[in-house]
């Protein structure tokens, strides 16, 4: 007999499939579990990094077809004609009421929605950019979208100046009032992409589990509809939904892709800062190579993080740091932080275009849009304007890439991503405080 409170968090592998309860609600937001006519291999990535950047550090001098990488954007030298650098696009929804500004403008950062300042319950947003593509792009796949992190904390409390710990360590939103929180344990996430797969299993091993794949399910079946009796009423429900949607939850998947990746071992529940970051972009370019999802958020640390860099001679707060006084030295390291931060850029870039896709058609990079940026751009003076962006991919042949572009007007950033999710195949006329495509790219 199977015991109900144990078996909503157990793993029953069969081809790599991953059954339970918690799993399948986490697809409730979205409604269903309706399988979709697959329509693109469309990805997209979001990627933040806290408190902006040293400006005359970042922005290149030219926009000729011959412009040059910046100080901190030189890790990107091999991935050059790869990306596209923006200058110049403002986010005014992410003023704060008052001080505040890291955590009203990181709830701001992919909603381009003003957040409502408060610390407690009533915390107020608006659906992110991502979630707008997830409800087309992640229709088929496993995982509608990924919300992936490198620093933790609750989502309760004043984080900053009156604005909830909610808005300054998530990004992603569901809806004006759910965030959809982070995960950052290297090992829980290896678990619930490929829970029930065993990384070592042979061929033979490999061709059994997909001769068996269906018996599986239909054990499974079977062990819970034992427990319908002894549920209450909710719970029963939960059950009737799993149940129905459990057959379009195996169609899903992608077996295929799923067993030919090739798996590394489990990994720990925490790492060194740095390895932590190179564990994390390795299983983002795996969670796209096995097609378990098309859309993922991450943010590289918090808003205002306190994160030292010793390991690269900074060893004060960034956050501290950002508030650089015009100070040459506190320039200098707060240039070293952010080339490093770059540096993080470029390796996930690079992983993306040597991994082939799995369509079978170009690598990962071709069919991914991948965005990079702050909350703010100037860190000292809390600035939202002249913010500072890489997109790197080329969304299907949608972007000319290896150019800088610099808009003059203090073009919305919320119009960047009306053209980004246009170009990844998302059917919008606006977002957030915009109803205008940005032009140029």
């Amino acid at each position: 007999m199977v015991n109900f409170s144990k078996s909503r968090r157990r793993f029953l592998g069969g081809a790599g499939v991953t059954l339970t309860l918690p799993f399948l609600e986490y697809f409730s937001p979205w409604g269903n579990n309706a399988i979709a006519a697959p329509s693109s291999t469309a990805k997209l990535l979001t990627y933040y990094v806290p408190n902006g950047m040293n400006m005359s550090d970042w922005t290149p001098t030219s926009t000729t077809p011959d412009w040059q990488l910046s100080p901190i954007l030189s890790p990107l030298a091999n991935v050059k004609e790869d990306i596209l650098v923006l200058s110049g696009l403002k986010n005014a929804p992410a003023d704060p009421d008052g001080a505040g500004a890291h955590a009203a403008a990181t709830a701001s950062f992919l909603t381009c929605s003003h957040a409502f300042k408060t610390q407690g319950a009533n915390i107020k947003n608006g659906i992110s950019m991502d979630q707008v593509a997830a409800a087309q792009l992640g229709t088929n796949t496993v995982f509608p979208s990924l919300q992936l992190g490198i620093e933790g904390g609750n989502n309760l409390g004043d984080c900053d100046s009156g604005y909830s710990c909610v808005y300054a360590r998530n990004i992603s939103w569901a809806s004006d009032t759910q965030p959809l929180p982070k995960m950052i344990n290297p090992r829980l996430l290896f678990n619930r992409l490929f829970g029930g797969l065993d990384p070592k299993l042979t061929q033979v091993e490999i061709s059994k589990r997909k001769l068996y794949r269906t018996s599986v399910i239909d054990y499974t079946i079977n062990s819970i509809n034992l427990l319908n009796q002894k549920l209450g009423v909710s719970d029963r429900q939960k059950l009737d939904e799993y149940l129905t949607g459990l057959r379009a939850l195996e169609s899903k998947i992608n077996t295929e892709n799923i067993i030919n990746c090739q798996l590394p071992s489990e990994p720990l529940n925490s790492y060194p800062y740095q390895q932590h970051v190179e564990i994390m972009t390795d299983l983002m370019v795996l969670a796209f190579q096995c097609d378990l999802t098309r859309v993922i958020s991450f943010m590289l640390n918090n808003a205002a993080s306190a994160r030292s860099y010793e390991f690269i001679n900074a060893p004060e707060s960034h956050h501290d740091l950002s508030h650089h006084k015009n100070n040459p030295a506190t320039l200098a390291k707060l240039t070293a932080v952010g080339t490093w931060e770059v540096q993080q850029l470029a390796t996930l870039i690079e992983k993306l275009k040597a991994t082939a896709d799995p369509s079978g058609i170009g690598t990962l990079l071709d069919n991914t849009t991948l965005f990079f940026s702050s909350e703010l751009s100037d860190g000292n003076t809390h600035r939202h304007d002249n913010l500072p962006v890489v997109i790197a991919g080329r969304a299907n042949g949608e972007f000319t890439t290896n150019r800088h572009i610099r808009y003059v007007n203090n073009e919305k950033i919320a119009s960047l991503y009306i053209r980004l999710l246009q170009a990844n195949g998302v059917n919008v006329t606006s977002f957030g405080d915009s109803r205008i495509v940005l032009p140029g790219i």
